[in-house]
């Protein structure tokens, strides 16, 4: 008798949660006599919870006799006004999730100052101004002082949202900038045609269907409709910077064309306030509130637990662990239209659950 065994495992952690997806199968059992059996295949999948509201997680920190306290919110991925859920995963909505940290930590009047700590591409304009937004009202209603730390990338709305801050500090490796707009289009006229799919939409108004991803390229009329609210919500990112960083030079035109600058040549257009490290902006947060120490807490989900101020939130759904590869058009036209978004590479858009 010749017989097999298979035993496969898939466990995914995601905010606060802890999924196990678990297939057990005999393979056919033969033997010498003209008889097979095959075996039943067994599924089960832990139960998806909600992990409670965020709790503080003390890092660590000398604590002083008043019991104050620096919090470090974290701020990682793609900023998309949207859960980022999928097959066996419970995400988060950033948006949502920057928001009920801000409470948590405005209610908490041990809390002193703030680090926000932002490693992102930048996401939806929406996205990225409600959260600017909220950080503006936290500073107005706490009076409590905020630095952000900007650590690999912090580009686009990510920039977007460290102007809410007191004080900007980049690690001397992070990239920055990517003050301008995209609204990701493809002709995916030839992919359709490959797979003998043809768009037939039936509309009323002209002008509804602007943006479809199967069309080819638009005509002047449309593109310029197009152009004209990409400019608009480029305007009102050049204006946010300006007020925030009012000893910048306006007049420089590399600075909103989109591109993207090392923490140098930030500092050089004076984008950000110096160069240093978590640690720095932990210690400026200190300054700023007059402590002279003060522990440091992180606020995630009761059952994500944070060990280090670097502490990141998994957040990426089954099947694209399974499915990694991204589709230039395909993959992209996912997200929201607009975007403060520097797109380096489009399979990064993975790692976000989209």
């Amino acid at each position: 008798m010749r017989s097999g065994l298979c035993f496969l495992v898939l466990a995914i952690t995601s905010t606060g949660c802890h999924h196990v997806f678990r297939v057990v199968t005999d393979s056919v059992i033969r033997t010498e006599a003209p008889m097979e059996t095959h075996s039943k295949v067994v599924m089960e999948t832990a139960p998806v919870g909600d992990g409670g509201p965020v709790v503080e997680m003390p890092l660590g920190g000398e604590c002083p006799a008043n019991g104050a306290k620096i919090a470090v919110v974290d701020v990682d991925g793609l900023l998309l006004n949207m859960d980022m859920t999928g097959l066996y995963s419970l995400g988060e909505n950033p948006v949502g999730l920057f928001r009920e940290k801000l409470d948590a930590i405005a209610a908490d009047p041990q809390v002193a100052a703030v680090v926000v700590r932002i490693n992102s591409p930048g996401g939806g304009v929406t996205a990225t101004d409600i959260m600017w937004r909220d950080l503006q009202a936290f500073r107005a209603n706490t009076h409590r002082p905020v630095v952000a730390c900007l650590m690999d990338v912090s580009a686009g709305g990510a920039y977007y949202l460290a102007t809410a801050s007191d004080a900007v500090i980049a690690h001397p490796t992070t990239i920055t900038g990517g003050i301008g707009v995209i609204l990701n289009r493809y002709n995916l006229s030839g992919a359709l045609g490959y797979f003998s799919l043809q768009a037939l939409p039936i509309k009323s108004g002209k002008h509804i269907d602007l943006g479809n991803e199967t069309s080819v390229e638009p005509s002047p009329e449309r593109k310029a409709l197009l152009q004209t609210m990409a400019d608009e919500f480029h305007q009102r990112f050049r204006e946010v910077v300006v007020q925030a960083r009012p000893n910048i030079d306006r007049e420089n035109g590399d600075l909103f064309d989109g591109r993207v600058f090392t923490a140098k040549q930030a500092l050089q257009h004076r984008l950000i306030d110096r160069i240093g490290y978590l640690d720095d902006a932990i210690a400026a947060a200190r300054a700023l509130a007059h402590l002279e120490g003060g522990r440091v807490v992180l606020y995630h989900r009761k059952n994500d637990k944070a060990h280090s101020p670097y502490a990141i939130t998994p957040n990426v759904p089954l099947q694209n662990t399974m499915l990694p590869i991204s589709v230039p058009g395909l993959d992209r036209s996912r997200l929201p239209t607009y975007l403060y978004l520097w797109q380096a590479d489009p399979t990064l858009e993975k790692l976000s659950g989209r």
